[in-house]
């Protein structure tokens, strides 16, 4: 049950891109994150109150900060820069930083199989974003390279929490407080280019209110529900398994929703990233089972 949870909030993300470029697009990335974080955040501490307790604010201000101030603004320019499949696709490459992350950081060196798998997922993706055969935008890709980062960093913070703080205080505070900022920001940013703001305003739609919706309560309050809820239950492994439905999301409703369509090579390559980022969670579980089976 907790794997079929993952899968239903990594495939809520992965609807992101497709979303933001159909329902709002030319928005600023600054508003939109701002819009996405505060309302769900607000609505969730409305439904359970709870305050940090002490020096806890400053975890949750730094775990806000980085998981939704700044990851919620870069993907957002991914969103509005780069076609959804590839974002969705793109982002199955978080183990690879992981790994890198870990061995630096921690000095825990990684499997034989995370490597193989790890360079294989460079040679599939540098096949897959070469200029010569796709067009991306240099800014996309650089705020996905950055979101990266935040995911491997920000989720390490989060589920260093467990047991310490409440997951309803990590999940409702981070939101807020990165909603706080990604708000100040907007409005720098607004007092600096107010032609696009005033753009917003003008061309309101139903359309531009239901992709607001589904990106406050089902992307946000729910998907986010949901990953602070499954951190504290699952292992790392299990966890990575569900993140499989996020680039399929995002090939789906990119295909459905914005008609992005690709070669049949093209969709092959997206195909093996996918299978190469689940390949070391693979080995791991069959290693697991056969400890299992052997009589010790």
């Amino acid at each position: 049950m907790n794997l079929l949870l993952a899968m239903v909030a990594a495939f809520l993300w992965g609807t992101t891109y497709a979303v933001t470029q159909y329902s709002l697009d030319g928005w600023p990335p600054l508003l939109l994150g701002a819009l996405r974080a505060l309302p769900a955040g607000l609505l969730l501490l409305a439904l359970r109150p709870r305050l940090p307790q002490g020096r806890q604010w400053v975890t949750l201000a730094v775990i806000g900060t980085l998981n939704i101030a700044v990851f919620f603004g870069l993907i957002f320019v991914m969103a509005l820069t780069l076609p959804s499949a590839i974002s969705g696709v793109g982002m199955v490459s978080v183990p690879v930083f992981a790994m890198i992350y870990h061995l630096l950081v921690y000095r825990v060196r990684p499997a034989a199989v995370q490597v193989l798998s790890g360079l294989a997922l460079v040679g599939l993706a540098w096949c897959l974003f070469d200029p010569g055969s796709l067009s991306l935008n240099p800014i996309g890709l650089a705020a996905m390279l950055g979101a990266i980062l935040c995911i491997v960093v920000g989720s390490g913070l989060t589920k260093s929490l467990g047991g310490r703080v409440h997951w309803w205080t990590v999940l409702s505070w981070q939101l807020v407080i990165g909603g706080v900022l990604l708000s100040g920001a907007a409005a720098v940013d607004a007092f600096w280019h107010p032609e696009h703001y005033q753009a917003v305003l003008d061309g309101f739609s139903l359309r531009n209110g239901l992709g607001l919706a589904w990106v406050i309560l089902l992307n946000t309050a729910l998907a986010y529900g949901l990953y602070v809820w499954l951190l504290q239950r699952m292992t790392v492994v299990e966890f990575t398994f569900g993140g499989i439905a996020n680039p399929i999301a995002g090939i789906v409703t990119g295909l459905i929703l914005v008609n992005e369509q690709y070669s049949p090579g093209q969709y092959a390559l997206m195909a093996g990233m996918i299978l190469m980022s689940l390949c070391p969670q693979l080995w791991t579980l069959w290693k697991q089972r056969r400890q299992r089976v052997i009589p010790q």
